[in-house]
């Protein structure tokens, strides 16, 4: 069984020595009861849950899997029970509408507390954690009358919810899906079509499911501009909430999987099925894309969860595992803790991981500052950087967090491949966090494409004077100034190389050389995030254990991770044209029996 404890006092020097959140949500007037007291138990509770009731089903869970029959899913063992203690606890409610019996909270702190479910059971946090950011779009964007219908019983874990995008035709490109939408004459709609992959669409956790689904109108605008967004339950109810009659929901099958066995993923077929519109008609896609945001930055706390896990396993084996003799030692055989190359993966792993949660914490605390500050303009500032960083989010934190556990494995050797460790476990899991919510590849064109091109390089520049802030802090704390100085160069690299982009973009440069400006980008901004760590923690007055490794996984990450750059950069100017050189017929000799 994988080894786990919360990070809690890495969360917690983020929270209250690297951000200072208390007086940062103090200037703007936001939470004004989330003091360190309150923040702090919320994730020793979040952390006691986790350990004691999520963490001893995850393994059952992935192997009994859910089952599919006559339409009816039942997920595993032990499953329905803990998400019953999950809603008793309140967990269901947070980050939601206190008008609707929720309980509001700092989005750096939901991420953490996310992240700690997701470490120990990540098949079942996609169930709630669906219905919350399905919560978020219904706050958004419905209307009145479907907010006080439905949200309570969403918020109290009664009624759970899904997205329903993909189709099997459809993946990425959501312009040519099929599923209709026939006006009734009334303010509902019928339904008609088939969505695949719909992570929770059926399940025994609660009694109904909310479904929000994309369709088409009819006479809509052709492709993305003529998507509408509809909430489908898969049973009607009454004005008072009592549940009535079927409504043409159901689950065809469900997926067998690689990993996230214990999730439901599942084929969902609307027959007729009764819809009501949420925002405005042949406007889906952007009302879906405030869920699917949210769902892109849980994505990558699941993956930072993940990562965490197999990192504190495989330290834990390497302490304990005693294999050769390092070179002068005293005694006969050493723990494979001593020997270089382990400790090179331990490092990589645990920097990374770490690194990882900084980027986290500072994107969810950009994220209260846009919904909160009192400021037109310091809400746009920060909202800007929260689109600018969710992608790398998504994709560089959840590419970084499969490397992990696959180096996981690879520090257990032969006790990492078998299953009783849990270490296969976690890469099996990890890998769909590189697909789901908007492929890696996606992410990266979004990132190059849409969130730096798009604006000339606006949301970019002001993160570089955020991240040239960073490092001036650390330089004056006196903390390593070559390393300092060699982060800096590599910041305004990375701003030269931005620049660069401009006079070359098309379409094939951009597709060709994203996911290596991603992986620049992603690298970069964590070393800045590091050295803001690593410089706060080297100016406490007790320079104990937890501090100088702060440090020194700040200089690894600094000097590993980094070097990784120049070949990035590289690739980036290099352009499109050696990727775009093969002819379709020279793919498909490749294809060709010889």
């Amino acid at each position: 069984m994988a080894v786990y404890q919360a990070p809690l006092r890495q969360m917690r020097f983020l929270l209250h020595e690297v951000f200072n959140v208390e007086k940062t949500l103090g200037d703007i007037s936001a939470y004004p009861d989330f003091n360190q007291e309150l923040m702090d138990a919320i994730l020793d509770e979040a952390a006691n849950f986790a350990t004691q009731v999520l963490l001893p089903i995850n393994a059952s869970g992935d192997l009994e899997g859910c089952k599919w029959q006559d339409g009816e899913v039942t997920t595993p063992e032990g499953f329905k029970e803990a998400f019953k203690q999950f809603c008793d606890s309140g967990w269901s409610a947070m980050g939601c509408d206190e008008n609707y019996g929720g309980q509001p909270i700092p989005k750096i702190l939901h991420l953490m507390v996310e992240e700690i479910f997701c470490a120990c059971n990540t098949a079942f946090e996609l169930y709630p954690n669906l219905t919350n950011t399905a919560i978020f779009l219904l706050e958004k964007h419905a209307n009145q009358e479907l907010k006080d219908k439905y949200l309570a019983k969403m918020i109290t874990g009664e009624w759970m919810g899904t997205m329903c995008l993909t189709e099997s035709h459809a993946g990425s490109d959501l312009g040519i899906i099929k599923t209709t939408a026939v006006p009734n004459g009334d303010d509902s709609y019928n339904l008609n079509g088939t969505k695949i992959f719909i992570s929770a669409g059926e399940h025994d956790l609660s009694d109904n499911i909310i479904h929000l689904v994309l369709a088409k109108l009819p006479d809509s605008p052709p492709g993305s501009k003529g998507i509408s967004l509809f909430l489908v339950p898969k049973i009607n109810s009454d004005e008072a909430g009592n549940l009535t009659d079927s409504n043409g929901v159901s689950c065809g099958s469900i997926e067998h999987k690689m990993g996230i066995k214990g999730s439901a993923t599942c084929v969902i077929n609307f027959d007729d099925a009764k819809g009501y519109l949420i925002g405005e008609p042949n406007q889906g896609l952007r009302c879906m894309f405030t869920m699917m945001n949210a769902e892109r930055l849980s994505v990558g706390v699941q993956a930072i969860g993940m990562a965490e896990t197999s990192s504190q396993s495989a330290v834990a084996y390497a302490l304990d595992r005693k294999q050769g003799r390092v070179s002068g030692g005293p005694e006969d055989v050493d723990s494979i803790v001593k020997h270089g190359d382990v400790r090179r993966m331990l490092l990589s792993m645990m920097t990374m991981t770490s690194g990882c949660r900084a980027l986290s914490a500072y994107v969810g605390l950009q994220y209260d500052i846009s919904d909160n500050h009192p400021d037109a303009d310091e809400r746009k500032r920060a909202a800007a950087l929260v689109a600018l960083l969710t992608p790398v989010c998504k994709a560089f934190v959840s590419d970084r967090g499969l490397d992990t556990c696959n180096n996981g494995i690879q520090v257990l050797g032969g006790h990492g491949y078998v299953q009783e460790w849990g270490m296969e476990q976690l890469v099996r899991d990890t890998r769909i966090t590189q697909i789901y919510e908007g492929t890696n590849g996606i992410q990266a064109l979004d990132l190059l494409g849409r969130k730096i091109l798009s604006d000339k390089g606006a949301a970019w520049k002001e993160l570089y004077c955020e991240m040239s802030g960073m490092l001036e802090a650390a330089e004056k704390a006196g903390f390593e100034p070559e390393l300092c100085a060699e982060v800096r160069a590599e910041l305004d690299e990375l701003d030269s190389v931005t620049m660069q982009v401009f006079g070359k973009a098309n379409m094939d440069f951009v597709s060709s050389v994203a996911a290596d400006y991603m992986n620049l980008f992603g690298t970069t901004i964590i070393a800045c995030l590091w050295l803001k760590v690593a410089a706060t923690a080297s100016q406490k007055a007790e320079q104990g254990t937890f501090e100088t490794q702060l440090q020194n996984q700040a200089k690894f990450f600094c000097t590993y991770h980094l070097a990784s750059n120049t070949s990035a950069r590289k690739r980036v100017l290099a352009g499109a044209d050696a990727t775009m050189a093969m002819t379709e017929a020279e793919f498909e000799l490749l294809t060709e029996v010889n």
